[in-house]
Parts: structure tokens; C-alpha cells; sequence
């Protein structure tokens, strides 16, 4: 059976670790995250979502889960770049629009002509949160255009369910993925080479 199948069945009971094993999503190894910690594992939410069946069935079961909490948005915001494929998906399941942040010059903002008006209810999706550092800036360009934040989604949090973000949180699946500072990486001292998830580019070995 190939794996393309193998997922649509899986889906059946939306077993999230499972595709992520099944994608090659969880990874193991040394990781450099974007919050500046080390892990020794990384999940690369865009091998699962690759497959556009099953990223259009995750969004749809992240986004009843969204309404589920008394979410009713008008629109989907992510971060990019990793939350852009779940957000839009959710955004589809829902019937509404989706738009991205990026940093320009550092900052979190609204580029390509996205706006959000006054009011406008918005929900803020990641693929993955681990520190929830993004979300938490794309949260507040939501609140500097007016908008609203009704609640926050991801396919994964990293913290075992201990994210908070002051407005309700809805997660497909939770992992406990220990992350390291820099001078008390275990794997560092070990000379494990460290590798930047994405560029596969190895800073240390």
C-alpha cells in the first residue's frame, strides 16, 4: 500500500502521530528551533501537509475544533512560513479568508497588501508552537489593526498542553519534546552536529 493511501485511511481516525510517522514529519536529531533553543527532535509539519487530501482534512478537523470552542472567525491569520498551509485549509473548512505575518526589519507585520479591519473576528493558526513566540506576535498585529482575537490553533504543541496564550487553544495533538538553551545542551556537549531544520544546513559538527 503506498503511503498517499495509507494516510487517507489513517484519517479515518485522525491519527496525528501516526501521519507524522508516516510522512517522515518527526525528525530526530540535533535542531536549532527558531526561538534560538536546541531539541533533539524537530517535526516538519510541511512533509504531512504536502499531501493536499490530508492537509485539507487537518485543517477541517483543526477547525472544528476552533468552533468547538465558541470560535466563529471571519478570518484566518498565520504566521509565516510554517503556518501558512494549516491556516489556509482551516480557512477553507471554515469559509473564510486566510492572510499571513512576516517580519520585515525584525517585526512582525501584515505585507502584501493583507489588511484586517476594525472588529473583524480572527482566529491565529500555527502548524506547530513550541515557545508560541510567533503566534504571540502575530496575536498582537491582530490587536494593533482592531481586529479580534477569538482563539489560537495549531496541528501540534510542543509544551504537552501547557501553551498558554489568554484566549482559548485548540491543538490536533500534544507533544512533550524537551528543548534546550544553548549552554546546557546535552547534545551539544555530546558534539552531536546541529542542524537548522529546513536548510538542512549543519552550523556545527
Amino acid at each position: 500500500m503506498n503511503i498517499l493511501l495509507r494516510i487517507m485511511v489513517d484519517m479515518a481516525t485522525l491519527d496525528v502521530y501516526r501521519l507524522l510517522q508516516e510522512t517522515g514529519a518527526l525528525l530526530e536529531g540535533h535542531f536549532l528551533l527558531s526561538s534560538g533553543l536546541h531539541s533533539p527532535q524537530y517535526v516538519q509539519c510541511a512533509r504531512l501537509l504536502q499531501f493536499p487530501t490530508v492537509a485539507g482534512q487537518v485543517g477541517a478537523a483543526l477547525g472544528e475544533r476552533l468552533e468547538a470552542l465558541g470560535a466563529r472567525p471571519q478570518v484566518i491569520v498565520a504566521p509565516a512560513i510554517g503556518g501558512i498551509l494549516i491556516a489556509h485549509e482551516v480557512a477553507r473548512a471554515l469559509g473564510v479568508r486566510c492572510v499571513f505575518t512576516e517580519r520585515e526589519q525584525g517585526v512582525m507585520t501584515l505585507r502584501r497588501g493583507f489588511t484586517l479591519n476594525a472588529g473583524e473576528r480572527a482566529c491565529v493558526v500555527e502548524d506547530v508552537v513550541t515557545t508560541g513566540g510567533s503566534t504571540r506576535e502575530t496575536m498582537a498585529v491582530v490587536t494593533r489593526c482592531g481586529a479580534q482575537v477569538l482563539a489560537v490553533g495549531a496541528i501540534i504543541d510542543r509544551r504537552g498542553g501547557q501553551s498558554d496564550f489568554g484566549r482559548p487553544f485548540a491543538a490536533l495533538i500534544k507533544l512533550t519534546i524537551p528543548t534546550y538553551a544553548p549552554p546546557d545542551c546535552p547534545l551539544c556537549r555530546a558534539d552531536v552536529p546541529l542542524v537548522k531544520p529546513g536548510s538542512r544546513t549543519f552550523i556545527s559538527g
